[in-house]
């Protein structure tokens, strides 16, 4: 079984590219770019899920999320964030409702 790991391991592999050559990681070239072109290709990733998933390949969809969570995951990084700030608000979320969750997040203006 896959498992939390998985992201703790890409989580390390990301951070490590912070300061690599861009002319040799893919990451490396994202972070060099910055936060406009992760982004980018984060809303590109997002919207080939949301295409993928009205296909129905499930095969598809699976890979394109693979590919969203990939680029997130560099986002994260780019930010000084990990998969594990997000599995630890998951955690907190957990056995909530997700109306009351919602319910209690402050005002956004």
């Amino acid at each position: 079984m896959v498992s939390a790991e998985i992201l703790e391991r890409l989580s390390a592999t990301l951070a490590s590219r912070r300061d690599a050559d861009p002319s040799t990681s893919y990451v490396a070239r994202l972070f060099h770019k910055g936060q406009e072109a992760i982004l980018k290709k984060v809303g590109e990733e997002a919207v080939e899920t949301i295409m993928a998933a009205k296909d129905g390949d499930k095969l598809h969809l699976v890979r394109e999320v693979a590919d969203l969570w990939f680029h997130t995951m560099v986002l994260l990084a780019n930010e000084g964030l990990s998969a594990e700030d997000v599995l630890a608000e998951l955690a907190r979320r957990e056995g909530i409702s997700g109306i009351e969750e919602k319910a209690a997040r402050p005002a956004q203006d």
